[in-house]
């Protein structure tokens, strides 16, 4: 999941951490190289994410994400993530 410059300081500060430390432990370079995305789980799961619905920064989670499942979503994500499709 893209996280914008502009995102990255909100999360890091709602997280209780310096952005060098969100942006080297949290977040790698994404695929086509042109910004940063947050890093997954090994399972492949948003880091972010607890249990099936509960995201850890939903209240200042990138924008990217405010449009999953319906604009985007992978394969497999319902056995991932509750979010409900509108």
């Amino acid at each position: 999941m893209n996280v914008t410059p502009e995102e990255v300081p909100v999360i890091a500060k709602y997280l209780g951490m310096e952005e060098a430390d969100f942006i080297e432990n949290c977040t790698r370079l994404n695929a086509n190289r042109t910004g940063l995305s947050i890093i997954d789980k090994p399972n492949g799961e948003c880091l972010y994410l607890e249990g099936l619905n509960v995201c850890r920064i939903q209240a200042v989670k990138p924008h990217q994400c405010s449009g999953f499942p319906n604009v985007w979503n992978f394969p497999g994500w319902r056995e991932k993530c509750e979010a409900i499709e509108v």
